[in-house]
């Protein structure tokens, strides 16, 4: 399928939203590697990025050319059900005032991340882009769910009533550098790899796992999305969303099986049955990516190996 490539500019004002993040510091990384010299970023406490006001004024200011909007209130399955009103009110607030400052000061081009539980819970599997909204959400993420939606319909309407190059890409799973691995805050893939480490420290006979373990997940080394945003900024100019991920799931329990066998824990697993498994599985569709001609590079036992390195150096 051919594609018009959008050059962006390497001297071009690239505002990065989220960069201190996992997805944000991805990106930036990758801009940096392919020569762009003018990366504007501004962490939580420089910039509020719920602040109708706030926000305004810095657009005002720094006038960027090209926004990646990766800066969300992010968690896993339980601060997603504990943090529900928080989830839904901070998502709204950010993603309104980026988009709607990114319009009114002439952006050329934004990119909007959303994430996988935007697809209904019993959707056929792999996750095709035209599955959205055909079914009920998974109800422990839906607030947050419902903020990314609509990002994804604010990108869309003001495609269509302004004009605006608003597109809007759906990562899979992420892991990678600078992840989370708060002990209840933090996503299966990082939480596992925090869980056998300790164990292996503490000496521990027994790792327990929320759920059954049966649960498919898929999962994406976070600069191989970073590669794929910066591919899409250039080469993605459409409407409605397009997926991220490698195609490839696994089992929880194989999950953590892998992780295991990485970090070198000799105990066992113990699966806790009466913890909610989430959706039964979550597989992106991504040949709608392949099609335009970008796939990851990274296997997941090679970015799982990396990502201990990383939670080494930090922990």
């Amino acid at each position: 399928m051919p594609q018009t490539v959008y050059r962006v500019e390497k001297n071009a004002k690239v505002y990065v939203a989220g960069h201190k993040g996992m997805v944000g510091s991805a990106i930036v990384r990758k801009l940096q590697k392919e020569g762009f010299d003018n990366i504007i970023t501004r962490n939580s406490s420089q910039l509020d990025l719920r602040s109708q006001t706030a926000v305004a004024e810095f657009f005002d200011n720094e006038q960027p050319h090209y926004v990646f909007l990766a800066a969300a209130k992010v968690g896993g399955i339980v601060a997603n059900n504990t943090y529900r009103a928080e989830f839904l009110y901070d998502n709204l607030c950010i993603q309104n005032n980026v988009i709607h400052n990114s319009y009114l000061t002439g952006v050329k081009k934004l990119m909007f991340l959303g994430s996988s539980c935007i697809y209904p819970k019993l959707a056929p599997q792999p996750l095709k882009e035209e599955y959205l909204l055909t079914g009920l959400l998974e109800h422990t993420n839906e607030p947050y769910a419902i903020a990314k939606i609509t990002g994804i319909k604010m990108c869309d309407a003001y495609r269509d009533q302004y004009g605006c190059n608003f597109i809007s890409v759906m990562p899979t799973n992420m892991y990678g550098y600078n992840d989370n691995y708060h002990p209840q805050n933090s996503h299966v893939l990082p939480a596992l790899i925090r869980k056998f480490h300790e164990a292996k420290i503490n000496g521990s006979e027994k790792v327990e796992i929320w759920g059954s373990g049966s649960p498919k997940r898929e999962f994406l080394f976070a600069d191989d999305l970073a590669e794929a945003c910066v591919f899409l900024m250039e080469t993605y100019n459409e409407p409605n969303l397009i997926n991220i991920g490698s195609g490839e799931d696994l089992s929880i329990k194989e999950l953590a099986l892998l992780i295991k066998d990485v970090i070198g824990f000799d105990g066992e697993l113990e699966f806790d049955s009466s913890k909610p498994d989430g959706t039964p599985r979550k597989l992106m569709d991504v040949s709608k990516l392949h099609n335009l001609g970008w796939k990851h590079k990274t296997e997941l036992r090679e970015g799982i190996e990396l990502a201990y390195q990383d939670f080494l150096s930090r922990y």
